[in-house]
């Protein structure tokens, strides 16, 4: 379910930079490819983590929103993400200086985030 190596960027773009449509994913560091990125897409909607709902704003695009099982991975990324740090240089000091202060708080806050719904703007 999440042993590719795309899938688990994607959780991570979505959980922790708000990343919510496709051009987003592609705008991605890693320069995931247009066909790889939809088929891990659909993949991850086919197994609940993730669903697709059409753009309020442009009814032809759709925007990607993490389900209750999606969320419910917050805690391991978060392990994940201060175990890399642990291990090598991290562009993002901040993140994980927050995640070691009060990962509780984070993760909530990952929550929250997720539980205001889709009409969140996808530029946040």
């Amino acid at each position: 379910m999440l042993g590719d190596r795309w899938s688990l960027l994607i959780i991570r773009d979505m959980m922790l930079r708000g990343s919510r449509s496709f051009k987003e994913f592609l705008e991605s560091y890693e320069k995931i490819a247009t066909n790889i990125l939809s088929d891990r897409l659909r993949r991850l909607t086919a197994y609940g983590i993730i669903t697709a709902k059409p753009d309020p704003s442009d009814g032809r695009k759709q925007i990607y929103l993490l389900t209750a099982k999606g969320i419910d991975l917050a805690p391991v990324l978060t392990e994940m993400v201060l175990w890399a740090a642990a291990h090598e240089e991290t562009g993002n000091q901040p993140l994980v200086r927050l995640m070691r202060e009060d990962k509780q708080k984070f993760l909530a806050g990952v929550r929250q985030r997720w539980a205001e719904g889709p009409d969140r703007s996808s530029t946040d």
